[in-house]
């Protein structure tokens, strides 16, 4: 596994925020709102796009892929400072 480096909670959102737009699941809307450090993955929040009666809709699923994918790529190389 490669070394992860600190990062401080802004620097790591607006880089994600960069990241999201030149995704190819990308829509108007889409961002992350907050992250936390769980364990040795980072783990994104933002709006899943639930329905009335909080359950999924078809962009939760796009949401949770985008998601996902950061998680994935950004805990391999970046750890949130404390």
């Amino acid at each position: 596994m490669s070394q992860q480096h600190p990062v401080n909670h802004e620097h790591l959102l607006a880089l994600v925020q960069e990241i999201i737009v030149n995704h190819p699941d990308y829509f108007t809307g889409l961002g992350v709102d907050d992250v936390e450090q769980n364990g040795d993955v980072l783990v994104f929040r933002g709006n899943y796009y639930l329905d009335d009666q909080s359950l999924p809709t078809a962009m939760s699923t796009t949401v949770f892929n985008v998601y996902k994918a950061l998680a994935v790529n950004l805990s391999a190389r970046y750890r949130l400072e404390k």
